[in-house]
């Protein structure tokens, strides 16, 4: 692989090397520079671990959670863990002008020099990063944000969606599912359960009551949608994390999903139905102002 790659990554569509050094395996180079070899284990069999990590003003948001998710996914999947990603990572956007920036990290399992499906442990993991700008959504406001409208796919995920894999080819394949029906979101259902979206965790509110599915390893818990639950609890928005099936979604009075890249996007159709009254609902309203605020204060230092 030559470059950045585009990634589909749990938090939304970002476009990656936008910026002009990555980071690989040790060492801080062009992009054009850098190179993977073909028989990494990321390129043959997805067999890598990521993360998306924000940074406002220079400094990691959250950073401890996010390296913290990072390493349940490695110990989860058995790949080393040996790197010192603070440094690694803050080396990394100082390189790339600081400010507000995105940071993509891969960890695949490494090279053998072969294909092969085993492994042994003596395999050096290859470590990538890379930055893209981050958009402060606070300026846009509320009016301007689109809304989505969505279809519900069976959930054809393996059964640990909490490992944060690159193995993203359902995602993939029931997102362009929607395009081609004309819309421009696929929320997964297994076990006639809603689970989450194709890159974004699932919200709904009934009666001025925030739901969302609960911890479980059917999703990954989103550091984004953490946050939306800290702030709804610190304004005064009621909230629960339950099991949502597909007639609670259809009879909700809004829905929304959320991702670090595009914050809380509401969606006001659902397999061809109106949501509520079809129109961005009001805890929407009053929750895109609380977050993208919050963000805006962190981008600004203000």
């Amino acid at each position: 692989m030559h470059g950045c790659p585009h990634v589909l990554c749990r938090c939304g569509y970002l476009r990656l090397g936008d910026m002009n050094t990555v980071y690989l395996n040790g060492e801080f180079l062009p992009e054009q520079e850098a190179k993977v070899s073909v028989f990494d284990r990321g390129f043959l069999f997805g067999d890598s671990v990521y993360e998306v990590i924000p940074f406002y003003q220079g400094v990691g948001f959250r950073m401890q959670e996010h390296i913290d998710r990072l390493n349940h996914s490695l110990r989860a999947v058995r790949i080393k863990n040996e790197q010192n990603w603070d440094a690694i990572l803050q080396t990394l956007v100082d390189k790339n002008g600081g400010g507000n920036l995105s940071v993509y990290l891969q960890v695949t399992r490494g090279s053998a020099g072969k294909r092969s499906h085993v492994y042994d442990d003596s395999l050096q993991p290859t470590v990538f990063a890379c930055c893209s700008q981050i958009k402060d959504i606070w300026q846009e406001g509320a009016d301007e944000v689109l809304p989505l409208k969505a279809i519900v796919t069976e959930d054809l995920r393996w059964h640990r969606c909490d490992i944060k894999s690159t193995c993203l080819l359902p995602n993939i394949l029931v997102l362009q599912q929607a395009k081609d029906e004309g819309v421009q979101e696929a929320l997964f259902s297994r076990d006639e359960k809603l689970t989450e979206g194709s890159a974004c965790n699932l919200f709904l509110v009934k009666r001025g009551v925030l739901y969302t599915p609960k911890r479980s390893s059917d999703i990954l818990g989103g550091i984004t949608r953490e946050l939306i639950l800290e702030l709804a609890d610190k304004h005064g928005v009621q909230f629960q994390e339950i099991d949502i099936d597909y007639e609670r979604l259809l009879a909700a009075d809004e829905v929304w999903v959320s991702s670090s890249t595009r914050g809380i996007v509401p969606v006001i159709e659902v397999d061809g139905q109106l949501i509520g009254d079809g129109q961005k609902g009001i805890v929407w309203r009053k929750m895109f102002e609380l977050f993208t605020d919050f963000q805006h204060k962190l981008m600004t230092g203000q």
